[in-house]
């Protein structure tokens, strides 16, 4: 059975969809789409930048889905070989929204709109500064949870994505981050690397991010999916458009449960996958989950 996996944040850079548009009519037709929707360009920032402004987070998350949507439909109009037999998908944080626009639960201009407001809140919901984000190597989740809550002294530090069985990331408030690594790293995690973010993702920090975008969310219309999407909230496949929503509105402050999502979708019986976007992360994770699951990358 073939997944097809969506990345999220973290997989930009300037040139994004350049060569892909140039080379795809069908691209092409989802960035001029993406311009009109949102009333500015956003196909010249990624193709030209300047990269400060496609690494704020409200331009880097439509950006990430416009390549992601155009990776996609380039890939059913001109090789849909490769899409054939796609039974189930899933998307790593911003990347669910993609995983929705391919299902056909969630039209592609809704969930331009609905990222576009989401990065704005995300980055409002924490002044900058306060939050910060670590990802720890080598150790086990489990003792990443630990000291978590050993050095969080009455501040937020928790995981916020458990990428793989050896990489989770923390998010929470800067100092208390800071703490959560340096016990990491005294308890044999092999490294602790602060991400250069603008806000702490994924955390009850963006509590405030979850509260306005529940009502954009509840607004948009959410169909049945063609296939199912194993969402990051639950690590479990869901069809239901209702059900779909419910897990956008929940994965804001919630961490993204990568690892399960990948067993989850072999326990499906997926062998195969196809990430689809900007970068390969997905594909090197999932070789570090499970390696039954083969994946590839294709960005166009």
């Amino acid at each position: 059975m073939l997944a097809l996996l969506f990345p999220g944040q973290g997989s930009q850079f300037v040139g994004m969809g350049k060569a892909l548009a140039d080379a795809s009519a069908a691209a092409r037709q989802v960035f001029e789409e993406a311009d009109a929707v949102l009333g500015f360009s956003l196909s010249r920032l990624c193709f030209e930048g300047p990269e400060e402004e496609l690494k704020k987070t409200a331009n880097t998350q439509p950006a990430i889905l416009a390549h992601s949507v155009a990776a996609w439909r380039d890939l059913g109009a001109r090789f849909p070989e490769r899409l054939a037999g796609a039974a189930i998908a899933a998307g790593h944080s911003l990347g669910e929204y993609s995983a929705n626009v391919a299902s056909g639960a969630l039209s592609f201009a809704d969930a331009l709109r609905l990222v576009r407001r989401r990065g704005e809140f995300m980055q409002d919901a924490v002044p900058a500064g306060v939050g910060a984000m670590a990802a720890i190597l080598g150790l086990a989740p489990e003792a990443v949870e630990a000291a978590c809550r050993e050095a969080a002294q009455e501040q937020i530090v928790a995981p916020a994505n458990f990428n793989s069985p050896e990489q989770t990331v923390i998010a929470g408030h800067a100092e208390a981050v800071a703490r959560a690594s340096a016990l990491c790293t005294e308890r044999g995690a092999k490294r602790a690397i602060p991400l250069p973010v603008s806000a702490p993702f994924h955390c009850s920090l963006m509590a405030p991010a979850r509260r306005r975008m529940q009502p954009l969310l509840e607004a948009a219309a959410f169909s049945e999916a063609r296939f199912p999407v194993v969402t990051n909230v639950d690590a479990a496949p869901v069809s239901a458009g209702e059900a779909l929503r419910d897990a956008l509105v929940r994965q804001i402050d919630s961490p993204v449960r990568w690892v399960e999502s990948v067993r989850r979708l072999a326990a499906e019986g997926v062998d195969r996958g196809l990430e689809i976007g900007p970068g390969n992360v997905l594909s090197g994770l999932a070789r570090r989950i499970d390696k039954g699951v083969r994946v590839e990358a294709y960005g166009g």
